[in-house]
């Protein structure tokens, strides 16, 4: 799509906001990256912020701005489905921030502790956070946002003590305070932003710690064009990207040959769940992701023949 026109400057960040303040970082980083993506996070900050405070004057000032970049945002992504119809923005969004998450814990468990994979976690669990403008987490959702923000500041904190992390899933059970500390686990994390000051909150004034150091191979790993872009030039002879081998699932034969019973009644609620799954198989091909997309069908198929999930 065309380049979109900047939006309206925001006043200083109230302190009363200090909790969303990641949240629009990760908005201004997505502006030309994937706007979708930065319309829901703007989004989620506008929603959480009306719930913290929207009577103070400095408060007020400052969401009634950002609603201005909403309008501006909506205004200029008016033609797309993830927009406009909120079952395709909240499959958008989820597979987005689960490629993300899935990008991360590969290098994790392949032994590969750097920034920007750190970084990669900890998006993944703020883009979780987003997901809630449509409604409750599910549980794997909920899961993977905590374990998401553990393994950020886990392996930050054994990188910046010079100490070498344990790859994988190791002592998250003993690590109960994740979400209660939140604070201060991400207060340490490099490259945030900075305390509100007099200057107008401009994210693109904070320290960058961009995604431009990871090679990503396409589909099961990450979205196409996230979060990295490929370095021009890497000083390998070749940096040709090869295809990612997938795991496709094997397919159920009794799908094949499934009929709808005459007995079985669907209620709109069946309706909604099968075409939400039908919906995610279509974003998860949009990033070459055959897996999830063939599981989505079958779900959406063995309810709308059996009744059932």
């Amino acid at each position: 799509m065309a380049a979109l026109a900047p939006l309206p400057p925001l006043p200083p960040l109230p302190l009363q906001f200090k909790s969303i303040q990641h949240h629009l970082r990760t908005a201004q980083e997505h502006d030309k990256r994937d706007p979708v993506v930065a319309y829901y996070c703007r989004l989620y900050a506008m929603q959480t912020g009306m719930k913290i405070d929207s009577k103070t004057p400095e408060c007020r000032k400052f969401l009634s701005k950002l609603m201005d970049q909403l309008e501006a945002l909506k205004k200029q992504l008016g033609d797309n489905e993830a927009v406009t119809q909120e079952i395709v923005g909240c499959a958008h969004l989820e597979n987005y921030a689960l490629k993300m998450f899935l990008y991360a814990d590969n290098e994790d468990r392949a032994g590969r502790f750097h920034k920007n994979m750190i970084k990669s976690f900890y998006t993944a669990s703020l883009l979780i956070d987003v997901i809630t403008v449509f409604g409750e987490l599910t549980d794997e959702n909920v899961k993977h946002r905590k374990y998401a923000r553990w393994k950020a500041t886990y392996i930050h904190n054994c990188l910046k003590n010079g100490e070498t992390p344990q790859a994988g899933p190791v002592g998250i059970e003993e690590d109960n305070d994740v979400e209660e500390n939140e604070d201060a686990g991400t207060a340490s994390l490099p490259s945030q932003p900075p305390q509100p000051s007099s200057s107008a909150y401009d994210p693109s004034n904070m320290p960058s710690s961009s995604y431009a150091g990871i090679q990503i191979p396409p589909g099961a790993h990450a979205p196409a064009n996230t979060p990295a872009e490929v370095p021009h030039s890497t000083g390998v002879a070749s940096n040709t990207i090869q295809p990612t081998p997938q795991t496709i699932p094997a397919i159920d034969p009794a799908l094949f040959n499934t009929v709808s019973q005459g007995d079985i009644r669907l209620t709109p609620e069946d309706f909604a769940r099968a075409q939400k799954y039908c919906k995610y198989a279509g974003s998860a091909l949009q990033y070459e992701d055959v897996s999830t997309a063939v599981q989505n069908l079958q779900k959406a198929l063995k309810l709308l023949t059996t009744g059932r999930e």
